[in-house]
């Protein structure tokens, strides 16, 4: 392949791979955890836009058990988030060929 045809398909690549990551800014997923306690939504550019918590699992004399339910909600949400971003981005560079990278 010709370093000209390897220029334009990176750069091709780097336009696609741009509208992906734009796309996955206002795309965003959702994970429930303790049976619906807690759940938390996360775009998949890895921020968390939000975190509900059930008031009725508000108990002050089990703080850490909320903690904890919130450090799962936000973790699992985050994976799901990662999953979707690894795949839409992993679409735009498949079958690059890239003499010595693959």
């Amino acid at each position: 392949m010709s370093l000209n045809k390897l220029m334009k398909q990176a750069q091709r690549m780097q336009q696609q791979m741009t509208a992906v990551q734009e796309g996955l800014a206002h795309k965003t997923v959702e994970a429930t955890v303790g049976g619906g306690t807690v759940k938390v939504v996360a775009s998949c550019d890895g921020s968390v836009r939000s975190i509900k918590i059930n008031p009725d699992a508000v108990n002050k004399d089990d703080v850490a058990f909320l903690e904890d339910l919130v450090l799962q909600g936000v973790n699992a949400a985050l994976n799901q988030a990662k999953e979707v971003s690894n795949r839409e981005l992993g679409s735009v560079t498949s079958g690059l060929q890239i003499p010595g990278m693959f």
